[in-house]
């Protein structure tokens, strides 16, 4: 008999920001309500002293009170790599997600810009735990989808708790 794997549990937002701070980074999240849809927004600066935070990361999204209501549209990182943003951003997005709204699961689309760009973005999305759900294209059922997302590209879906543990992963301390 096999014993199972010893999982660790998901880490929250506030020790998400804690993190960031000790790696010397601003960690920020706005999720403001109207209307029953919250407008979300994270960013990952660096401070300096005497000048504005030097803007390292952000990403743009908003949810409905629905287990698959987690829509995420913009993700930017900039410079230094090293800080590990892109991981602080996506989990301080699924952890906000599972303490705050009835959200489970997270969708967005890898925009269609070019093949190798587009290859790309599907291979990272996949190691967020992402999987694909179908091709937004040219067809006149997916003119909709197209307004909302801002694009033709493929839609995908992800677990927030298990995205949540790939980023804890790979924030690593």
């Amino acid at each position: 008999m096999t014993t199972p794997a010893v999982v660790d549990p998901p880490i929250g937002l506030e020790t998400i920001e804690a993190r960031a701070a000790r790696r010397g980074l601003l960690l920020r999240l706005r999720a403001p309500r109207r209307l029953g849809v919250w407008s979300l927004q994270v960013v990952v600066a660096r401070p300096r002293p005497g000048q504005s935070p030097l803007l390292l990361g952000e990403l743009k999204g908003w949810a409905v009170p629905t287990a698959t209501g987690l829509h995420l549209d913009t993700l930017r990182v900039w410079g230094e790599t090293s800080y590990r943003v892109g991981p602080l951003i996506w989990a301080a997005t699924f952890a906000w997600a599972l303490e705050t709204t009835p959200c489970r699961r997270a969708r967005l689309l890898a925009i269609r810009d070019g093949p190798e760009q587009h290859r790309r973005l599907v291979r990272y999305f996949q190691r967020l735990g992402f999987w694909p759900q179908r091709e937004l294209g040219a067809g006149p059922l997916d003119l909709g989808p197209r307004l909302l997302w801002g694009g033709s590209g493929l839609l995908m879906e992800g677990d927030c708790a298990g995205g949540l543990r790939r980023c804890q992963h790979l924030l690593g301390e």
